[in-house]
């Protein structure tokens, strides 16, 4: 059953905002188990994990490929939509940062 594309917009943003926070909450536990601060884990963890939410938010790298061939064939409505995927993946990454960001008092970058 496909999903509505508001349904999708959606997810995409929260998903790469967990991808985020959750990544590196907990990623800053197994720094602090090796004796490292856990906010200056935090801060670096999610800044490496940026790229990793947008691809794990909007399915896979390969999917987005896919939908765009299949939109230069087509309509320029699939194209649109998935831009608009990637942008709401992005916005969920940045308001992931902006509250890493609160929660250890700290640019993120």
């Amino acid at each position: 059953m496909e999903e509505s594309f508001f349904t999708s917009f959606i997810q995409c943003f929260f998903i790469a905002f967990g991808v985020i926070v959750g990544g590196s909450i907990i990623g800053s536990v197994g720094a602090f188990a090796t004796g490292e601060p856990p906010f200056h884990a935090i801060s670096h963890i999610a800044k490496k994990l940026r790229i990793w939410a947008i691809v794990a938010a909007i399915g896979g790298t390969f999917d987005a490929i896919s939908n765009f061939e299949k939109a230069l064939d087509g309509s320029s409505l699939d194209i649109f939509k998935q831009i608009l995927l990637i942008i709401s993946a992005m916005g969920g990454v940045k308001a992931g940062m902006l509250i890493m960001s609160w929660f250890i008092q700290e640019d993120v970058g």
